[in-house]
């Protein structure tokens, strides 16, 4: 099912500049997607690779962003029927086995709750930060995107455009159609560039905004879990039960090794 809406997205984002210009004033020519893009010239293998990358980011991160998968009733469940019966090191050990982001924030924050509240609120947030700047990077590849194609489809065209001009001085100008039809296919590169920058604007945007919509029903969902925790009671409490490495400085003596006789 998932590779085949990759497919159809690459698809329909491929064909659509394509056919724009797959027929000629009139209709009288009618030209394969193949020939419009050998006609775009050596820019258009960088646009392909760009428009492949936006619907697979599209995809990938809306599938991220989706709030069933950032905060699974499932996991909002559990946990809270750990909390509901004081269940600590049980819920730290359900979210551990856990996968989504909720189950994440929720673990870190559980982590730090035997040194306080400020310490376990601080650790929710980090988590939360963490989760979201990691998101928010792959959605920046799109406006990477929607900047750098129209600038390779200008390229393009630029290149082509010499070409046309280089073919034009060696020829004369006994015939200007051959011009006028050099001009038409350079165009092509431009077009196909923004095609593909514009949905990958738009997708930037949509996905920013979502992503936003679902870090702040997480963190919700989670704050709502340590609201009147028993922090008198869970002080020093190690629930995550971790190992610890930081062990004492080897130069403190922790005990008195008997003198030798």
């Amino acid at each position: 099912m998932k590779n085949t809406i990759h497919k159809a997205a690459i698809a329909a984002l491929l064909l659509l500049p394509m056919t724009a210009f797959g027929s000629t004033a009139g209709g009288v020519t009618e030209k394969t997607f193949i020939d419009v893009y050998k006609e775009g010239g050596w820019c258009m293998h960088v646009i392909l690779l760009f428009s492949i990358g936006t619907v697979w980011l599209i995809i990938d991160i809306w599938t991220r962003t989706n709030a069933k998968k950032m905060t699974p009733a499932d996991d909002v469940q559990s946990a809270q029927q750990h909390f509901l019966v004081g269940d600590y090191l049980g819920a730290y050990a359900a979210m551990k086995a856990a996968i989504s982001p909720f189950a994440q924030v929720v673990r870190a924050a559980l982590g730090s709750v035997g040194y306080g509240k400020d310490s376990t609120e601080e650790a929710l947030l980090t988590e939360v930060d963490k989760i979201t700047s990691t998101l928010q990077t792959r959605i920046n590849y799109l406006s990477v995107i929607g900047v750098c194609t129209p600038m390779v489809g200008l390229l393009g065209t630029v290149s082509g455009m010499r070409g046309a001009f280089a073919s034009l001085g060696a020829s004369g100008i006994g015939d200007p159609t051959a011009l006028s039809m050099h001009i038409g296919e350079v165009l092509i590169a431009t077009a196909s560039g923004l095609f593909v920058a514009i949905p990958a604007f738009m997708g930037f945007y949509f996905l920013r905004n979502k992503l936003q919509a679902a870090v702040h029903q997480l963190q919700e969902k989670a704050e709502l879990l340590f609201r009147h925790a028993p922090y008198d009671y869970l002080k020093d409490v190690d629930v995550g039960q971790e190992a610890t490495y930081a062990a004492l400085p080897n130069w403190v003596v922790t005990e008195e090794v008997p003198a030798e006789s």
